[in-house]
């Protein structure tokens, strides 16, 4: 036999070269499959470990159902068949045999049914989660925004990462997590209890990771939820488990698994990388959006020299209401502010572009200032700085 199995793999191995197509060799996808791997995923969660131990549970009460009526059945077949003398039973029925076989396997079903209904009710319990996440499947990516916790407002998208060509082009080398990588991974700290609430924009999706013991369908006007607490810090890798259209198996799922002190740290990174994102001087801003965002950065870095009427302090700081820079040329103000003046520090080392532009145009509609160039956008501040 194994001398036919490697036979069989040589002769693979020489149709693909004669093809031209090179034989990989295939390795285990850390977090995600394994090689011949014949049972779940080792769990890394109370409720995956509940699982497995049902699956195991399972197997065991229907083998020893097997052994058990096979071994009757063939005991009775040749124990007691025609040719050794046996005739057949004229009894038409038994009080016994159907109380029996209707009490056994009552019995058997509750057995079962008690663990499972315990570790179904548990999977359904979202309640004091440490996290929130919402999940929003896509065709074919999902979008995560992070809802409550450590980690609120974050949102990303996240993509499969396997390039394309790899795909495509059957003569590439696969990576390790061939289609199980993303660009986007969801992270999260360990030890810590995370709700995921599901949802889709287009059709049925479901989140699916499993070491997690977790899979949630995710359909499109409803909400559903569901949660896991990881245990073990690691890289844990799943796919949409739903069949959702003809990039169904490009929307790959990774969750990283990380200590407290690392998810912090991811936490600041995402938010100050969603900041620079969303501070594209190239953008242009409402003079509303520009007034409500500059009101924060005054009252943050301003107010304290002059004051939040914007009467400064008589001696030490000029007010700003009424000031002739302020309703005079932007271009004027935006200098001063870039670059400072007498006592005032240049802020063009501690605010962007869009923060400078919003509490300018914030101080030129504030008070009794009616600044005729009433609004500054990004770029003019961008373009001040060269």
């Amino acid at each position: 036999m194994k001398h036919a199995k490697r036979l069989q793999s040589l002769t693979l191995g020489a149709s693909l070269l004669a093809a031209g197509i090179p034989s990989w060799a295939v390795v285990d996808s850390p977090g995600g499959p394994a090689v011949r791997q014949m049972n779940f995923q080792p769990p890394v969660t109370q409720i995956a470990e509940q699982i497995y131990d049902l699956h195991i549970l399972m197997l065991i009460i229907c083998l020893v159902i097997f052994v058990a009526v096979f071994g009757v059945m063939f005991y009775s077949i040749l124990k007691h068949r025609k040719s050794l003398g046996h005739k057949a039973s004229t009894f038409h029925e038994s009080t016994t045999v159907e109380i029996a076989w209707t009490v056994v396997p009552f019995l058997i079903v509750i057995g079962m049914a008690l663990p499972a209904t315990k570790t179904v009710v548990a999977m359904k319990d979202t309640s004091n989660a440490d996290l929130t996440i919402k999940v929003t499947g896509m065709q074919w990516k999902w979008g995560y925004d992070y809802l409550k916790g450590e980690g609120e407002g974050i949102s990303f998208l996240s993509n499969l990462a396997t390039p394309r060509e790899q795909v495509t082009d059957a003569s590439i080398k696969k990576n390790d997590n061939y289609l199980l990588e993303v660009d986007n991974p969801v992270v999260v700290p360990v030890n810590k209890k995370v709700r995921i609430v599901t949802t889709a924009n287009d059709v049925i999706h479901s989140w699916t990771i499993p070491a997690f013991g977790v899979k949630q369908d995710a359909i499109p006007g409803f909400v559903r939820d569901t949660w896991f607490r990881a245990e073990k810090i690691g890289t844990y890798r799943g796919q949409c488990v739903e069949l959702c259209g003809k990039d169904h198996a490009f929307m790959p799922i990774v969750v990283n698994v990380v200590s407290e002190a690392d998810y912090k740290t991811w936490v600041d990174e995402k938010k100050k990388e969603m900041a620079a994102k969303a501070d594209d001087p190239n953008k242009t801003w409402t003079i509303d959006e520009l007034k409500q965002r500059g009101e924060k950065v005054y009252t943050a870095n301003c107010a304290v020299c002059h004051q939040a009427t914007g009467k400064g302090v008589p001696g030490a700081f000029p007010a700003l209401d009424g000031d002739p820079v302020v309703n005079g040329p932007k271009a004027e103000q935006i200098h001063v502010v870039l670059n400072g003046k007498n006592a005032m520090p240049a802020w063009k080392t501690v605010l962007n572009d869009t923060e400078i532009a919003a509490v300018i145009t914030y101080t030129r509609n504030s008070w009794s200032n009616k600044a005729q160039e009433n609004i500054v956008q990004p770029a003019e501040v961008l373009a001040g700085r060269k």
